[in-house]
């Protein structure tokens, strides 16, 4: 692992494992049986990948292939006990140190950081690091609680906050080289199951590969019609969240519609890492909305459109040294 001198991650522990990575088109045709199942309209196919740096997706890097793994970082367990945002804090550009991937492509999900916010917040990562001949592009945008109405705000991490690129007690992100190449294309319309798009994938995933094969991926999905639900965190909570009902309760549920990015990750199994195996955060710079991704609430009208691409390993950094399953969906 890397240990490099003035990284405040130097001391923190990295673990990494290899994954399973089978070829592109046996992942196509196990993803898109899945699909089938849940979508009237369905199909993974392995594609040419599109310039992603272009609108609708508008990521950091024109591609997601290239040195490809998936960092787990902190974990929800930091939100217990409350003051731990204090000390839990991560640096974007030093994890692409941390995971070995210096000047990487980072896409995903985590808490923004209330030192740079100025209250706890959804983190949506889209940020080309500096490092191996790469200037910093920083997408990265947040989306917080107005408190006085309740309702959400979009910022922009660049433009708002000072091309900030930290976040506080968590991050689930997907790691490469920002390079184009073959990439799975996925389809999905008209939802006809109870399953949410990325849970479909991974249950599908999973089911074929099984427990000794853990299979990871990351990329991004476009909500291109419909309505889904997010949730916002606001700030923390005064009182501890002990159970799954509490932090229900503390989050802020909406309903908002496409175009709606969503940065992705996912693993099949937990690998013994104590992870978080499914995470997505996405936002709509049309209509300045953002947060966690659950599932879709039009069932008929809902489309996507998505690339994803299988990470070679995964990567843990800081685990919480107590650990429990509150607030993981």
């Amino acid at each position: 692992m890397c240990d490099m001198k003035g990284d405040p991650l130097r001391s923190m522990p990295v673990q990494s494992q290899a994954l399973h990575v089978p070829p592109l088109e046996e992942l196509a045709e196990v993803i898109a049986t899945g699909l089938k199942e849940n979508y009237k309209e369905a199909s993974c196919q392995v594609v040419d990948c599109p310039d992603l740096s272009k609108a609708p997706y508008g990521l950091a890097a024109p591609g997601i292939c290239g040195k490809s793994r998936l960092a787990d970082v902190g974990g929800v367990p930091n939100l217990i006990p409350l003051s731990q945002y204090k000390d839990k804090v991560y640096e974007l550009q030093n994890i692409s140190k941390r995971i070995d991937l210096p000047g990487g492509l980072l896409l995903g999900a985590g808490a923004g950081s209330k030192h740079v916010v100025g209250v706890n917040c959804e983190l949506i990562p889209n940020i080309r690091c500096t490092g191996g001949g790469n200037e910093k592009n920083n997408l990265t945008h947040i989306a917080k609680v107005n408190p006085q109405n309740g309702d959400y705000v979009l910022e922009s991490y660049e433009h708002d906050h000072n091309s900030s690129s930290e976040c506080c007690l968590m991050a689930n992100l997907y790691a490469s080289e920002g390079k184009q190449g073959k990439v799975l294309e996925v389809h999905a319309k008209a939802r006809k199951g109870q399953k949410d798009l990325v849970g479909c994938m991974r249950n599908a995933l999973k089911a074929h590969y099984g427990q000794n094969k853990p299979v990871g991926l990351g990329g991004t999905f476009l909500v291109k019609e419909g309505k889904i639900k997010i949730h916002v965190m606001p700030d923390f909570s005064e009182n501890p969240l002990e159970t799954d009902k509490d932090v229900e309760n503390w989050l802020n549920f909406y309903q908002v519609g496409a175009p709606f990015v969503c940065m992705s990750t996912f693993i099949t199994e937990d690998c013994g890492l104590d992870l978080r195996v499914e995470h997505s955060h996405g936002y709509s710079l049309v209509n300045k909305s953002g947060g966690h991704y659950h599932t879709d609430v039009t069932p008929d009208e809902i489309e996507y459109v998505g690339y994803y691409y299988p990470a070679e390993s995964i990567y843990r950094v800081d685990r919480p040294a107590e650990t429990h399953m509150v607030g993981r969906d």
